[in-house]
């Protein structure tokens, strides 16, 4: 493997040059941009070999790491054909939430962006004098953003169509979570709670805050207990069909906040960590022996990946996401047009589209930076050790200074520029809620 210390300034850029990667090693990441035949090549210009050679270098001397971890460190930058850079790139390693980024590829694909989860709402028994003579169902379809907003805004719904009482329990079936609590028992006891202002908790206060001004409060009393049913089913009364936010919104919402619980909820709906890595590999053309998962989050350091396989990734969702006229910026992060999450404090070059991860030891980052020189470039940084925040620091001034080598970008380009309003979510939205009851 490729030793950077000691071996001169050029080692990176030189053993590159000697290692193509072939077609028939099965990274053929760039194949849909047009030729199945197109390998990368190494850069002519070491411009990003030596700043990262510098990179490493600096890790050491500023006793972030020993050279015993030094084949802990995974880094691939590349530029469209061209690697400009490899260290262990091969080579799959804790990636923590760069998971995540497996999870947005599969889930996109599996559903694309506009999806939306419903959740039926219906009823055992009639509807009398504001009474449900009988129980309440819930039949969940895997939504991971069902929260309080969507259950005030669920409750205010059910006491439009006249829905103020139910005789019976509220039947928990299907796959329904409510703030990310995925137990169907306690989602259950979320819920009922959510849909009676008069037992609101302070979390529920405070979720009805942020909601628009003028927003009802909603009151239905559920006499019975909660019940869950492992067996999907629909009561013979139909009275909502609630719609999800649209995938997109999820999946950007997951990345800006690294939300494991959306995570591992979209995984698990598309089949589970095997599917997601077996069809990640495949959708983004990498050997499947460099994603191994345990989970569709990162939690844990089961789950690894190599650092090129990220950068496959993300190209692939750049492909997936111009599908639907969308660009990786409504999907992830980006400096300059995000300030929450995991990007708040990070000091990154404009237009910056990324993915971090972070476990004790390990602290990851991954995505696409614009320059003038070299257009794109991925990356992805992953490292081993124990001060986490200072690698972060780190990880920013390696950018920084290959914005420097390579030059500011004066446009921002497709692939980083968002097509949707960059505005919150719109959680509690009544028009997500479709009336489906029918007076008698």
């Amino acid at each position: 493997m490729l030793e950077l210390l000691g071996s001169g300034l050029f080692s990176i850029w030189l053993e590159m040059a000697k290692a193509q990667i072939q077609p028939l090693e099965a990274l053929s990441v760039l194949a849909w941009q047009g030729s199945s035949n197109l390998i990368l090549v190494p850069d002519p210009s070491p411009a990003g070999a030596i700043t990262v050679h510098q990179y490493l270098n600096g890790l050491i001397t500023s006793k972030l790491i020993d050279k015993n971890l030094m084949s802990s460190q995974g880094i691939w930058l590349q530029s469209g054909p061209m690697l400009m850079a490899n260290h262990q790139g091969t080579i799959p390693l804790p990636a923590a939430s760069l998971t995540k980024v497996a999870t947005s590829l599969v889930a996109l694909k599996a559903w694309g962006a506009n999806h939306q989860f419903e959740t039926l709402v219906s009823s055992t028994g009639p509807l009398v004098n504001g009474v449900v003579q009988g129980d309440l169902v819930i039949t969940g379809s895997g939504d991971p953003m069902f929260v309080g907003e969507e259950a005030i805004a669920l409750g205010n719904t059910l006491n439009k169509i006249g829905i103020k009482q139910v005789k019976g329990n509220l039947v928990i079936t299907g796959n329904f979570a409510m703030n990310f609590q995925r137990h169907p028992l306690l989602a259950g006891q979320l819920l009922k709670q959510a849909l009676n202002h008069q037992t609101w908790s302070r979390s529920v206060v405070f979720q009805y805050s942020v909601m628009p001004k003028g927003t009802p409060k909603p009151q239905v009393m559920i006499a019975g207990n909660i019940k869950v049913d492992s067996q999907p089913k629909v009561g013979q009364n139909l009275l909502i069909r609630h719609f999800s936010l649209p995938l997109q919104k999820i999946i950007k919402e997951m990345n800006v906040f690294s939300n494991n619980d959306i995570a591992e909820m979209l995984a698990d709906s598309v089949g589970g960590a095997d599917v997601v890595s077996t069809t990640a590999s495949q959708l983004a053309r990498f050997p499947k022996s460099e994603i191994l998962l345990i989970n569709g989050s990162g939690l844990g350091k089961e789950n690894r990946i190599s650092p090129r396989g990220v950068c496959a990734m993300f190209m692939a969702l750049q492909r997936e996401a111009s599908f639907y006229q969308l660009s990786l910026a409504d999907l992830f992060p980006t400096s300059g047009l995000d300030h929450r999450g995991t990007i708040h404090s990070r000091h990154m070059p404009k237009a910056t589209v990324m993915k971090t991860g972070t476990l004790n030891d390990v602290s990851a980052l991954a995505g696409v930076v614009p320059t003038r020189d070299r257009g794109l470039v991925w990356f992805t940084i992953i490292n081993r050790g124990g001060n986490v925040s200072a690698f972060r620091v780190q990880q920013d001034k390696l950018l920084q200074t290959l914005e420097k080598e390579l030059e500011v970008s004066t446009d921002i380009p497709d692939p980083v520029t968002p097509r949707l309003d960059n505005s919150l979510p719109d959680f509690g939205a009544a028009n997500r809620n479709q009336v489906l009851y029918k007076q008698s």
